[in-house]
Parts: C-alpha cells; structure tokens; sequence
C-alpha cells in the first residue's frame, strides 16, 4: 500500500486540544472492543453499539517537527497513488480505540486541524483496517515511542482513499454556531464529538450527523 511523505492525526488547533499520547485516564475508560448492549457507561451515554462514519484531522499547513514537515491535507491525499495512505500518527488511546473499530468500506471526514481556517474538507473511505503503525518504531519519527514494541505494538492506523471534496468547505466556526443552536433544540449536532470530545484527532459520528453536515455542501454559509 503507498504511503503518503508525511502523516499526523494527533494534532490540534488552539480551540480543539490534543490529548497527551499516554493519556492513562483515557486509556482506563475505553476499551478496545466495539461497544455492545451489556457496555454500562455506552448506554449511560446514549452512544450507539457501532459507528459507521468518523471524522479525521489533519493539518494542512506546513510545521516542521524534527525536521519533518507534517503538513498533510486532502490535496496531499488527492496527489498520493490511487490517492490513498495510511493514517499513521494516532498517539491517543481513546482514538485509536475508535480506528480498530473502523470497516472497510466506511466514509469518514476529512477535517483540516491546527490551520487558520480548521473545518470539513472532503469525504474519504476506510480501505484497509486497522493494522500496526510503522512510525512508532522509527527513532527519527515524530511520532516515536520508546515503550511500544513490535511483539506488542501499542499503536494503530488504517489506510483511508480519497472520495471527493465538498462542494464548499464547511467550517468549524459555522459547525460550531450549529452545534449551539442543536443543543437547545435538540438538532442533530447537539453532541457532535467535535465539540464534546474536541480534543481527538479521530471522532465518531452518527448517520444523522454525517448526514446532516452532508447536506451543508449545498446550503449558502
């Protein structure tokens, strides 16, 4: 499968922090399994048993972080062979959880992060599932870490194919007049994961709310 120069998933902008890689709090409340009817806290929180759609960040924006640039947005995606790359880089539990539940097949956002403008860019499809981040061996990487081995690898990532882009990009400042507006009215963002785990690089989403932020691409801002 090729791969893309350069990948990251972990970073966020100044409005959407990103969560510490060996995040133990996190860790201790997520499981790796997929949610299931006898999960307590899942049906405390109203989630649903599975997920069929995510949202993805990626800067697009140049950042040099020992000497690697990590930029990566939906136009570096577009340029890759048979525009496809592993989504390597998830240094959060609680995301990396929510990859090994991806299908192949399933569609995900593709979310510009850490940029000026941080929003919803395009559509991409899950076409490899989960299966061990090379990164987390490589010294030279970013992305590095010293306590994971390859005969227990710690960290995962999945390979996505680029779909299209949205007819308009829609961001998150518009997203997040929405979400305001749903939460006291009961809309289908009203707890959209951008904004109540906005910390996480890789985010669930309903049908509904797949759907609805679908339906935005053709509404004038």
């Amino acid at each position: 499968m090729p791969r893309a120069k350069r990948k990251r998933a972990s970073s966020e902008n100044s409005t959407e922090p990103a969560a510490k890689a060996g995040d133990k709090e996190v860790e201790k409340t997520v499981t790796s399994g997929a949610i299931t009817p006898k999960n307590k806290s899942a049906q405390k929180t109203g989630e649903p048993e599975e997920y069929a759609h995510w949202l993805l960040k990626s800067e697009p924006e140049s950042r040099m972080d020992k000497g690697i640039d990590m930029k990566f947005g939906i136009e570096d995606l577009k340029s890759q062979p048979n525009q496809t790359a592993c989504w390597d880089g998830v240094r959060n539990y609680q995301a990396r959880n929510f990859m090994r539940k991806m299908k192949t097949g399933q569609k995900a956002f593709f979310y510009h992060s850490n940029c000026k403008e941080p929003g919803v860019a395009g559509v991409v499809e899950i076409v490899k599932e989960a299966y061990t981040d090379h990164t987390q061996f490589d010294p030279k990487n970013p992305h590095y870490d010293s306590s994971s081995s390859r005969d227990n690898p710690r960290w995962f990532m999945v390979d996505v194919q680029f779909v299209r882009m949205l007819n308009r990009f829609i961001p998150l400042a518009e997203l997040k007049q929405i979400h305001l507006k749903h939460k006291a009215s009961g809309g289908p963002l009203k707890n959209m994961a951008l904004f109540t785990r906005a910390r996480l690089s890789v985010q669930p989403l309903t049908q509904e709310e797949f759907d609805f932020i679908v339906s935005l691409e053709d509404v004038k801002a």
